[in-house]
């Protein structure tokens, strides 16, 4: 048989990061940010996908980790990261993913500063 007709399964979907870029993520009302050479950064790095506003203004920059399909498999959830506003956090998040992210590899405790439960995701009172 050849390679073109061998039945290996669908590809795994890799870890990835998706960025808010759009009502406060990723423009000037958070001056001082280079959110610009955030996003290159994490592009260059990681499977990377940019989205419109993540309803999360409050916690802009948002940085979403989607766990891979053998993440999810062993249990694990989106990982939703706010205040991401330092190359050091950027870089910090690229090599989580690029060792596995959530499921896989433990997230370094660094990242806990930054973790939050977006707000329709709360468990209500």
């Amino acid at each position: 048989m050849t390679p073109e007709h061998t039945n290996t399964g669908p590809t795994p979907t890799p870890c990835r990061v998706t960025i808010c870029r759009d009502c406060c993520c990723g423009t000037p009302k958070l001056p001082g940010v280079d959110h610009e050479a955030q996003t290159t950064r994490l592009q260059a790095l990681v499977p990377t996908r940019i989205s419109s506003c993540l309803d999360t203004c409050d916690q802009a920059n948002v940085i979403v980790v989607q766990p891979s399909s053998t993440g999810r498999a062993a249990g694990a959830r989106p990982v939703w990261l706010g205040l991401v506003n330092d190359p050091e956090a950027t870089e910090d998040i690229a090599t989580w993913v690029r060792s596995g992210g959530p499921g896989i590899t433990p997230m370094p405790p660094i990242l806990d500063l930054y973790i939050f439960t977006p707000p329709r995701r709360r468990p209500s009172p």
